[in-house]
């Protein structure tokens, strides 16, 4: 796990070498363990490197393997290289290291860049052909690690974070409306290519791009889930789902302690992660360290699930580390974790993860983490009244549960010069919705919440406060090959005993009852989602400071009125409304934008 940059020139002029020194220097955070820097030409790299796999300075980055003509940065992990790597030498290649970056650069030779076909991993890479000037840039299928690029018609950059980017220099930071328009109206999702900045983009998932040497870009889709029905499985029953199910998620987590440093485990106290402790326990690990957050009790809303933790690390006799967070400690941890955004995500969970993960790699760098389940399995509120909705109704059905905010009421809140003609996030919506391949609505909203919402929110946050403390987290539950199996499976499996009804069928044998079927818990912040006092003074200081009313996003009538009643006004799924204004303010002014 780390952070990569890089520059190609296209104008004949050479790298700008001290711009990727800039940008690799920004993300010290994701690498703590070493730096590296590369340039030939008109191209240069440059790196921060975690050491989980491969501790000696052979796995250090940027990669040159000067026989093959290939030079790689890498983020992420290839859990299934030691296989991938004795295939390759059975084909003849050499191996100078034991890191997964090495394995990636040999694939990428003998298969070229649909080498992503044979990795099972989270990943985002960059490999650059000395022989041809070709650039190469991959982002796994789940979009797991992170890729943002911004060019012009001299360049092209790219980096890990966005805020690296900001750090190379000659950044456009106007405004993207349509990025904007979905931030207040699609559950403060920004799909890609868009970022909230409009001279920044970001690299979709499961996606190749190839940059010739002269600039020109094409894109490739390499992979897409079926959630219909497959002949296959016609004959498959409950049982036969929960099964494989079953067997696909304990490959998905065994594959997920591949690394040279010990690995630990979130434990919320709710089902996934419970779930992953219980089958690492099942499989004969012991010792396992675990870790809970918690925080004050704030507007008669309790700040912890301690309980449901406690009960599992108790009967899996883990080595549990139970984190609580006093209030004088929360204030300045949201202006941390905003700065360790790399877009405004208005999520509390951000701030629980930032804290938690704080503590958490001050014992592992490793960690699982149950973020996916509920995207892939049906675990949210809003799927169970989709299955009565007709396929051709899903759209606005769909939208009635998800979306912040009616388009209409946007006019109350933003300046007119920010708004945009039409509802971008219905139109976004309807176009995802159309594409083949999705039954029925549930299929239709499980698809887009897991390869967009998902990876836009969940994913994003868990990556940006995990890698602030220098901790690399990985999702089982997003294991390619069980993510294709659940998109088949039929949605009343998934749906039943109240949302995850597969997961919970398998859980019953290895785990306590209490957990399986307590209520839908989350990471709670109460201080955040009833703001008063300091906490409700910070979003006052950003919504009226001069920066934020010369920027003129929100209507100053519409900020007034919220703040003289600040927690009344929710969205749709009951988020703060004035949390998220002030979050993107204070995003904006954290970066200088």
């Amino acid at each position: 796990m780390c952070g990569l940059s890089g520059e190609l020139r296209f104008d004949g002029r050479e790298a700008d070498v001290a711009a990727v020194g800039r940008m690799t220097a920004a993300m010290e955070a994701r690498g703590p363990d070493g730096v590296g820097l590369w340039a030939t030409g008109p191209v240069a790299f440059g790196h921060r490197r975690l050491k989980i796999i491969d501790l000696s300075e052979r796995g250090a980055q940027p990669m040159v393997d000067t026989a093959l003509g290939l030079t790689a940065v890498f983020n992420g992990c290839i859990y299934n290289y030691q296989e991938l790597r004795d295939r390759l030498v059975d084909a003849g290649y050499r191996f100078f290291s034991t890191s997964d970056t090495e394995v990636i650069l040999k694939a990428y030779h003998h298969w070229g860049p649909r080498c992503v076909d044979h990795f099972a991993g989270m990943f985002a890479f960059a490999v650059y052909e000395r022989d041809t000037g070709r650039l190469v840039l991959v982002r796994d299928r789940l979009g797991i690690k992170p890729l943002y690029v911004t060019r012009d018609p001299h360049r092209l950059r790219f980096a890990s974070t966005l805020p690296a980017l900001l750090a190379g220099g000659g950044v456009s930071s106007d405004i993207d409306l349509v990025a904007f328009h979905h931030y207040l109206s699609f559950h403060s999702v920004v799909p890609p290519p868009h970022t909230i900045l409009a001279g920044v983009r970001k690299l979709p998932q499961a996606t190749i791009r190839t940059v010739e040497a002269d600039g020109t870009t094409r894109d490739e889709v390499y992979w897409r889930p079926d959630s219909t029905r497959q002949e296959e499985h016609a004959s498959w029953t409950a049982d036969d789902w929960r099964d494989a199910v079953g067997e696909r998620l304990r490959t998905a987590v065994r594959r997920r302690m591949v690394a040279d440093v010990p690995v630990g485990v979130l434990l919320s106290g709710g089902l996934d992660s419970s779930l992953i402790v219980a089958l690492l326990a099942e499989a004969g690990q012991r010792d396992l360290a675990t870790f809970s957050v918690g925080f004050e009790a704030a507007g008669g809303e309790s700040g912890d699930e301690f309980h449901y933790s406690d009960i599992i690390a108790r009967r899996f006799g883990t080595d549990h580390h139970q984190i609580r967070v006093p209030g004088d400690r929360l204030l300045p941890a949201i202006d941390a974790a905003v700065a360790a955004m790399s877009e405004p995500m208005v999520s509390h969970d951000c701030v629980a993860f930032y804290l938690l993960s704080q503590e958490v790699a001050r014992h592992v760098k490793v960690v699982q983490s149950g973020q996916g389940a509920d995207e892939v399995f049906a675990g949210y509120s809003w799927y169970p009244p989709l299955a009565t909705v007709p396929r051709g109704d899903a759209v606005d059905a769909y939208l009635r549960v998800f979306a912040d905010r009616p388009h209409a009421e946007l006019p109350a809140m933003v300046e007119s010069h920010h708004l945009i003609e039409g509802d971008a996030s219905r139109h976004f919506v309807a176009e995802r919705f159309a594409e083949p391949g999705a039954e029925t609505s549930v299929d239709a909203a499980l698809r887009i919440d897991s390869t967009v919402m998902l990876v836009d929110d969940p994913v994003k946050r868990v990556d940006n406060m995990t890698m602030a403390a220098g901790l690399e987290a990985r999702t089982p539950f997003l294991d390619h090959e069980l993510v294709e199996l659940a998109a088949a499976c039929p949605p009343e499996l998934k749906l039943a005993s109240g949302g995850k009804g597969v997961l919970k069928d398998l859980s019953r044998p290895l785990m306590p009852v209490d957990v399986i079927d307590r209520p839908k818990g989350y990471f709670p912040v109460p201080a955040i989602r009833h703001l008063d006092g300091p906490f409700l003074a910070r979003v006052a200081d950003a919504l009226t400071d001069p920066v934020a009313r010369s920027r003129g996003l929100f209507r100053k009538d519409w900020v007034d009125e919220m703040l003289a009643d600040p927690n009344s006004n929710r969205t749709t799924l009951g988020a703060n409304a004035l949390w998220q204004a002030a979050l993107l303010e204070m995003w904006l002014q954290t970066q200088g934008v």
